[in-house]
């Protein structure tokens, strides 16, 4: 068995195994990474595309927001779009001047991947049977596969950043965890088309029908979602019937405006609510999916990943260069404050936006009242513009 040594073994190479590697290393922290699949692979994931604030700012303190800056889409609000009433929630004037950043996490990723490799920072992909070992102990170490060695990878920490089916939340112990988890009984049914954007900003749209989402990757790419039953098939979806059934869903105004086009991806995300408590097992540290996902509604799932990134660069900043080792057991409960709160809103946004087919009338009825009184309240408004924009991170004393 060949050896390896680094300060930090991160298992993962997405947006964020990669942005804390960016981070430690530029503070003088080795890194290695391990990623299962290859390099095109990663790159050819569709996510998100809603950053926060915070998420821009880590983005822009690791040295990596140069073409975000340049390409990115500021967004000073959103639209929501109620059975044909249009509502603008002004991000900008309710949060005191906070926007949130349009750019594609493969755009991230990208970035990312870039900047480490000019950085000469180890990354070895297409690594197999990645293991996780001593976690409990002073000698954390890692074993995987590579074109048939094996390795082993002696390190201080382990960051699991694999996400939601990946090795480090399943290595460990099932008792040592507690999940927390709710299915909804529908998907997104979500495609890609090189189209214009029906409107400058997100549309968020309720419709008796389901819920529709208008976003965008850029001027010219679009990303549109209908909420269908879980039960469906992607194949039981011709580009024409999508886009008849967004327009349907649209107030008038939008559907007149929207332009069509074939769609060069097209898939059914199910939504879940999902969390697991504590985030860290000894020396191994849960990063983004793996410990917790939100269902889109709330644009959250990748935000939250680079929070519990900042908190865990921040912690592990002060414990290399201040010695402060009692702040590693702080990571769980610093990250779980942040990432509950924002289970909540993707939770709420869920419930007052979508269809629900149990729901009976008064149930109906009730959640469409409560979007109304915040909608129709500055109060009201504010709170859902502080949490779209992104609460403020912790900060690590």
């Amino acid at each position: 068995m060949k050896t390896l040594k680094t300060q930090v073994a991160i298992i993962g190479a997405g947006p964020s195994g990669l942005l804390l590697g960016q981070l430690l290393h530029n503070a003088g922290i080795d890194t290695l990474i391990l990623e299962r699949q290859s390099p095109d692979y990663v790159l050819g994931r569709i996510r998100a595309g809603v950053l926060e604030q915070g998420m821009v700012e880590l983005l822009r303190q690791a040295g990596v927001s140069q073409r975000m800056d340049a390409e990115g889409l500021v967004h000073g609000g959103f639209e929501l779009a109620l059975d044909g009433r249009q509502v603008h929630i002004d991000l900008h004037a309710l949060t005191g001047g906070k926007t949130v950043m349009i750019y594609g996490q493969t755009e991230v990723t990208r970035d990312l991947m870039a900047a480490r490799r000019e950085a000469g920072a180890q990354t070895i992909y297409q690594a197999t049977n990645v293991v996780p070992h001593g976690m409990k102990t002073d000698e954390a170490f890692v074993t995987f596969e590579k074109e048939g060695e094996t390795w082993r990878l002696d390190c201080d920490y382990i960051a699991g950043c694999d996400g939601f089916h990946g090795v480090a939340r399943q290595s460990i112990p099932a008792d040592s965890l507690k999940v927390f988890e709710r299915i909804y009984p529908f998907g997104w049914l979500g495609i890609l088309a090189d189209t214009p954007p029906v409107h400058d900003e997100l549309v968020y749209a309720r419709h008796e029908r389901g819920f529709a989402l208008c976003s965008m990757r850029s001027p010219t790419r679009t990303r549109y979602y209908l909420q269908v039953p879980t039960s469906d098939h992607v194949d039981h979806w011709s580009d024409q019937r999508f886009w008849d059934e967004l327009k349907t869903r649209l107030p008038q105004a939008l559907a007149d405006k929207l332009v069509t086009g074939p769609s060069i991806e097209k898939s059914i995300a199910p939504l879940r609510s999902f969390v697991v408590e504590p985030m860290q097992y000894g020396r191994m540290f849960l990063v983004g999916d793996a410990a917790h996902i939100v269902p889109p509604t709330g644009a959250k799932g990748l935000n939250l990943a680079a929070s519990d990134v900042s908190t865990l660069f921040n912690i592990l900043l002060k414990v290399y260069r201040e010695n402060r080792l009692d702040l590693l057991e702080k990571y769980s409960q610093i990250c779980l404050r942040r990432v509950w709160k924002a289970e909540r809103f993707s939770w709420w946004m869920t419930s007052m936006l979508h269809r629900f087919d149990e729901h009976d009338a008064f149930s109906q009825r009730i959640a469409e009242s409560e979007l109304e009184y915040f909608i129709d309240s500055e109060a009201g408004r504010k709170t859902i513009a502080e949490n779209y924009v992104g609460l403020p991170y912790e900060a690590i004393e």
